[in-house]
């Protein structure tokens, strides 16, 4: 009877020991990659020495894998570049950013199923007729700890991602934090609960104080750097800025199935030495395009600041239609510099990469006024650049509301706001600026890029060094 009852006891013994020995997880994560396809090379090349170290290692995006570089954004099935080179470095989920939406509804639809993994969002419902495969979370098993993905995505202040409208008819969008919440069964089914968060940086530390339930944030969208990792209600986000310039490792340690510690830092891809060759083949592969080469013009002053590339749009939209006033919403510049010498047509595609139509209204001053201050409203509070007016914009700042808008036309008069005006500009500048006029705008059948690019051409040479449209104050 005793030496059953010791031995009993020994096998508790083992047993508890078993319990509390230490495991880890490891992830691999990204945000925000807008098509560098350059990079994923060295990116793969990280993730195989990770792999090596870490055989259950989780590779995951927070999102925007796409638009940023035409290589990847006019392939002949756009995007599908980035979803490759992600199939061959391993990513196991990435969060549906609102850049994803850019392919449109099927488009969307086929790029998710090409992928070998999954897209999470658990706030949106899409019309079955779309066949859109997006799941709101996922499971894995890594090395026997078990992990639960949360998917989720920021609405604009239209209630929608930020992307054409048009893109996101028959989806349904719900609130994010209520949307999250109904998984918090995750946490009793996993050992590891693990938010894919393409909210921001801001609203991530903000629900973190609602989400004890949750380890970590794998978060995006607002392109902030963060140092490797915060804790925040202990919670652990993690963010990188835009273009992948670092990638970010994460270690979570359990005792048990605890959580008991959690690490994260910076791994900066620009500097690795070694490349995924296998991924480098199919960067080479994808970049064959000789057109994306073909010089335009040339610059014989550098562009320092979006503002004077803002310009340039908004000088070719007025070309092209005979406009005489263009405005062109500031998130919709994808660059922030270009350097002196040739002006190329990659480079054109990769500062305007939407495919926007060039659109074009008669509207009253009047009008105009209030599709520019609707424009910044939805727009990150970012003002629009124009071309043939300037725009003196006074901010309350407390808020950053615009509190006066001054108009001038291009002989520094006052703008008369009962006039009509002949007004260019791109079709996604328009969706966002919601404001009841006459004329809702007719595009000219060609994409504000193509315009851009016929522009260039006729110029031959350019130089909008120093060159402003704004006073904001």
């Amino acid at each position: 009877m005793h030496k059953l009852l010791l031995s009993s006891m020994l096998m508790l013994a083992a047993m508890t020991t078993s319990a509390q020995e230490e495991r880890e997880l490891h992830i691999l994560s990204t945000n925000d990659m807008h098509a560098a396809i350059n990079s994923m090379p060295r990116l793969g090349f990280v993730a195989d020495s990770l792999r090596a170290l870490y055989p259950d290692l989780l590779i995951l995006s927070a999102g925007d894998n796409r638009s940023g570089d035409p290589v990847n954004d006019l392939f002949e099935i756009p995007a599908y570049p980035m979803v490759a080179l992600m199939n061959q470095i391993g990513f196991r989920a990435t969060a549906m950013g609102n850049h994803e939406f850019d392919s449109g509804q099927e488009g969307l639809a086929r790029l998710i199923d090409l992928g070998t993994f999954p897209t999470l969002c658990a706030n949106m419902e899409a019309d079955p007729k779309f066949k859109m495969h997006v799941k709101p979370y996922t499971t894995f098993d890594a090395g026997g700890i078990r992990v639960g993905v949360i998917g989720i995505t920021a609405l604009g202040s239209m209630g929608l991602p930020e992307s054409h409208p048009s893109r996101l008819t028959d989806i349904k969008f719900m609130e994010p934090l209520e949307s999250i919440k109904k998984y918090e069964f995750l946490r009793e089914e996993c050992d590891v609960v693990l938010l894919l968060s393409h909210l921001g940086y801001k609203t991530d530390t903000t629900f973190s104080a609602s989400l004890p339930w949750v380890d970590i944030i794998v978060g995006g969208h607002s392109h902030t750097q963060l140092q490797g990792g915060e804790l925040h209600h202990g919670l652990l986000i993690t963010q990188n800025g835009k273009g992948l310039p670092y990638a970010t490792h994460s270690t979570l340690t359990l005792q048990g199935d605890k959580v008991v510690d959690k690490r994260a830092e910076l791994i900066p891809i620009a500097k690795q030495q070694g490349e995924n060759q296998t991924v480098a083949e199919l960067v080479r592969y994808f970049g064959q395009n000789p057109a994306f080469k073909r010089v335009l013009a040339v610059a014989d002053t550098p562009f320092e600041k979006k503002e004077e590339l803002g310009c340039l749009m908004c000088d070719a939209y007025n070309a092209e239609t005979g406009a005489e006033i263009s405005y062109q919403n500031a998130g919709g510049v994808r660059i922030d510099n270009l350097g002196v010498g040739d002006i190329t047509m990659g480079d054109v595609m990769r500062m305007d990469p939407f495919l926007n139509d060039c659109v074009e209204m008669h509207i009253t001053g009047q009008e105009l006024h209030d599709m520019l201050i609707a424009c910044y409203d939805n727009d990150k509070q970012r003002f629009p650049f124009v071309g043939g007016i300037t725009c003196d914009v006074s901010l309350d700042p407390a808020t950053r509301k615009i509190a006066k808008l001054v108009i001038y036309d291009k002989n520094g008069k006052k703008l008369n706001l009962k006039k009509i005006y002949h007004v260019a500009s791109n079709s996604y500048s328009v969706a966002v600026s919601p404001v009841q006029r006459q004329d809702m705008g007719t595009s000219i059948g060609l994409t504000t890029s193509e315009v851009v690019m016929r522009f260039l051409e006729q110029q031959q040479r350019v130089s909008y060094q120093g060159r402003r449209c704004l006073n904001i104050h």
